[in-house]
């Protein structure tokens, strides 16, 4: 689903101090700063911190599938996203997962980005979503209606040509300290 709660900064001069620079909670700071003590490479490489969907259970649903090794991707409207300045998500960055409370749970690392219309995402990318049965049909069905819902608020239409940003990931780290 769209990644709707997305709290996004780029790190590109000290991304160590940065991280305190920007409006964090100090879970998600603490957090942060804890896996770059294991991996002090990943700090450039910092994208996020967000969680998905655009409610509680949808965002704590779909980070269990995460957690549980089932989803591997996600996708967000690319013209709301650029409607709204948010960067796009680059392969090699790393983003904060927060459950609903936005409590920071785990880490993904970004492994493809692709942008395409909406009639264009192929099954595999719909299998990696992990939602429902996996298939493409219902992944049309499911987006088609979360997207839906987005656009209205923002008093636009659903366009099935409407380009999606296709996220690929891989989960990286687990907070077990929740």
């Amino acid at each position: 689903m769209l990644i709707l709660l997305r709290l996004f900064f780029r790190l590109i001069s000290n991304p160590i101090t940065e991280v305190s620079k920007v409006t964090l909670t100090p879970a998600i700071a603490q957090y942060w700063e804890s896996y770059l003590q294991d991996h002090p490479e990943a700090a450039e490489n910092f994208d996020s911190a967000w969680a998905f969907g655009d409610n509680p259970r949808l965002a704590d649903e779909l980070l269990e599938l995460v957690l549980a090794g089932i989803k591997t991707g996600t996708a967000q409207n690319y013209e709301l996203n650029e409607a709204r300045g948010t960067p796009l998500p680059f392969a090699g960055g790393l983003s904060v997962l927060l459950d609903s409370t936005g409590q920071p749970r785990g880490i993904i690392e970004t492994t493809k980005v692709e942008i395409v219309p909406f009639a264009d995402v192929t099954a595999e990318f719909a299998y990696s979503e992990g939602e429902d049965d996996r298939s493409l049909e219902s992944w049309r069905y499911n987006h088609e209606v979360f997207f839906t819902r987005e656009l209205e608020g923002e008093g636009k239409p659903f366009d099935p040509g409407m380009r999606v940003i296709c996220e690929t990931f891989r989960l990286v780290h687990i907070n077990k300290e929740l």
